[in-house]
């Protein structure tokens, strides 16, 4: 891994920010997207180790801006160009933490993907390198970007639901089984050996990209219930838990997932209890809509069928909240809905990208700062080492970040790292 110096230059408000886009799978591209429609910046590279998907990222920049990008399969090649601004990492999950961490020692800026990390260490690494080298890091917690998600914070905060004692999250959702397949060799346009990255070498097949493995991935609720507990926390004011228990596992697939497929976490702090409650087995229960999520007038149906749905229990009132232009309704004592609020995805998303453009600019942390993102990781985390260690009820130290006199817990808070790929004590 060769080192990289500096190479910051400041982004004077005339100017274009000029973006280097790392993955571009199904929401990198979308990213793309994103990025390439804003006319303040320009994508001057499509890097991924898989040449294939080459082909459709770079037309949405051609069609956008009348130009290509160039083409790289190695993410250096962006870092060690002095003319580029910020770096978005829209790799697998194994890749966020150490691109995050090498793009900031690059002097970048960096959008990354959630979630930020793998492991709890990790993470803080990633907010070590934004500090030291006072570069932005926006992650993509979207929800932080939302106008009904600050509206919902603001009402929390003015007492209108009086004392929150309980917050349920829920992250319903449905896959298939993940059956052992041969090995065989990778596809001449995948750089296998560079896909894999810091994770451990391991013959190519194809599933390894299930998102099911703890080498290279969290689960279900790393990959998607980090949005609601993320939202979750803004919205009431949480940091760190005093403790975390899992309880759930592998009771429905019988296949060779590692993760968890049924997940009960039990988050304690002083005076509240948080809450989510996930499966991967459910193909009833659904996400709202994309109707919904476009309409300023249109609720999820809450109950019995919406999967990502938070639940915050007051002594006077209960909030429904909805992620991703879902919404949020309140009810009083007497069960009466009595307000409500709602932001279109699509705002929400181009909202988000907006944000860390204009923090480029303005030096101002962004709206999910990899500060936030890691804490909410690190709580999705937390359950995982529970699962890990025989569901066991965890006690957490916020200031060291590590599991209280339990070393068996403690040896999951990092990971193992591959070399070249490795991430640094001292970033």
């Amino acid at each position: 891994m060769s080192e990289l110096g500096s190479t910051a230059k400041a982004v004077s408000p005339s100017d274009k920010v000029v973006v280097g886009m790392m993955g571009v799978g199904g929401r990198g591209t979308f990213l793309t997207e994103l990025f390439a429609s804003r006319p303040d910046v320009e994508i001057a590279y499509i890097c991924d180790v898989d040449s294939r998907k080459f082909t459709r990222a770079v037309k949405v920049v051609e069609d956008l801006k009348g130009k290509k990008p160039k083409t790289v399969g190695n993410f250096q090649r962006m870092l060690q160009d002095k003319d580029v601004d910020a770096i978005v990492c829209a790799t697998p999950d194994h890749w966020h933490a150490l691109a995050t961490v090498l793009a900031c020692q690059a002097g970048k800026d960096v959008y990354v993907e959630k979630p930020p990390s793998n492991e709890i260490w990790e993470g803080r690494k990633m907010v070590e390198a934004a500090r030291k080298y006072q570069r932005m890091v926006q992650v993509g917690l979207q929800n932080r970007s939302n106008s009904y998600a600050r509206s919902a914070c603001d009402l929390v905060r003015s007492g209108k639901l009086g004392t929150v004692s309980l917050v349920r999250v829920f992250n319903m959702l449905n896959r298939e089984p993940v059956e052992r397949t041969t090995d065989s060799p990778p596809p001449k346009e995948l750089d296998w050996d560079m896909w894999l990255g810091p994770a451990s070498l391991r013959p190519y097949n194809s599933m390894w990209f299930r998102g099911v493995f703890w080498d290279l991935c969290g689960g279900n609720i790393t990959n998607d219930g980090i949005h609601q507990l993320d939202l979750a926390r803004m919205v009431v004011g949480l940091s760190y838990p005093k403790a975390a228990h899992h309880a759930g596992g592998r009771l429905s697939f019988k296949d060779i997932a590692e993760v968890p497929d049924t997940t009960i976490a039990t988050y304690e702090y002083d005076d509240l209890s948080l809450v989510i409650e996930q499966t991967w087995w459910t193909p009833y229960m659904k996400k709202a809509p994309q109707s919904v999520r476009e309409s300023m007038t249109l609720f999820p149906d809450w109950y019995p069928f919406f999967s990502t749905k938070i639940e915050i229990y007051g002594s006077k009132g209960l909030m429904l909240l909805g992620r991703h232009g879902g919404g949020w309704l309140l009810y009083d004592a007497d069960g009466q809905k009595v307000a409500s609020d709602k932001q279109k995805h699509s705002e929400m998303q181009a909202a988000h990208v907006a944000n860390f453009v204009e923090c480029i600019r303005s030096r101002k942390r962004p709206n999910a700062d990899i500060e936030e993102g890691h804490i909410s990781a690190a709580i999705c985390h937390m359950a995982n080492v529970s699962y890990r260690v025989g569901n066991r009820k965890l006690a957490f130290d916020a200031v060291t970040e590590g599991f209280v006199n339990d070393e068996e817990a403690n040896q999951y808070l990092r990971r193992t790292y591959r070399k070249p790929w490795v991430m640094p004590e001292k970033v």
